[in-house]
């Protein structure tokens, strides 16, 4: 299979490859960038275990992830599914942006792109995202793409030693 490469007015969306480590590593280990997120790294070499996950991702069918670059060439960051259900035709949208691109409208214009195509291309009914009940900024940008927010998940993860609380969006094909 071909990768499918999006372009939006700002950003070209392409395969990640073993040469985007280096920015993953970057956003992967900044502090703001893990606050909420799940995933982090504290090592280049360690990093090589997210981009191996994107990879398998795409070997088993269960999720795509792309690289986010401006029209500067600049890697913005990476967004994508993971947890693809095809036999109940949805899968869960993972996002992160590198601080210095965040409020410049990156995520608004390339998640409506990644979701047609989840929607069009991959034949999902139901994209859910899963959002820290902590990321107001994020619950925010959930709200602007029409997501809509169907409840919290109280105390249902670990991270560092504290529980911490989920909120679940969802978007339907043709909302």
């Amino acid at each position: 299979m071909n990768f499918p490469t999006l372009k939006t007015e700002r950003l070209t969306l392409r395969n990640i490859l073993d040469t985007d480590i280096q920015f993953i590593f970057e956003g992967l280990s900044h502090p703001d960038v893990i606050k909420y997120y799940g995933v982090s790294y504290d090592s280049l070499e360690a990093t090589q275990d997210q981009v191996q996950w994107y990879t398998e991702l795409l070997e088993k069918k269960t999720g795509i992830w792309w690289a986010l670059y401006d029209s500067d060439n600049n890697f913005v960051g990476a967004g994508g599914f993971n947890d693809v259900n095809a036999e109940h035709k949805k899968a869960e949208v993972g996002f992160w942006l590198l601080p210095q691109f965040w409020g410049k409208g990156y995520m608004s214009e390339a998640m409506p792109c990644i979701c047609d195509y989840a929607f069009n291309e991959i034949g999902l009914h139901r994209i859910e995202g899963f959002v820290d009940h902590q990321n107001t900024n994020c619950k925010k940008a959930m709200n602007k793409l029409k997501f809509t927010l169907e409840g919290t998940m109280r105390d249902c993860e670990i991270k560092n030693g504290k529980y911490l609380s989920v909120d679940i969006y969802a978007k339907l094909k043709g909302e």
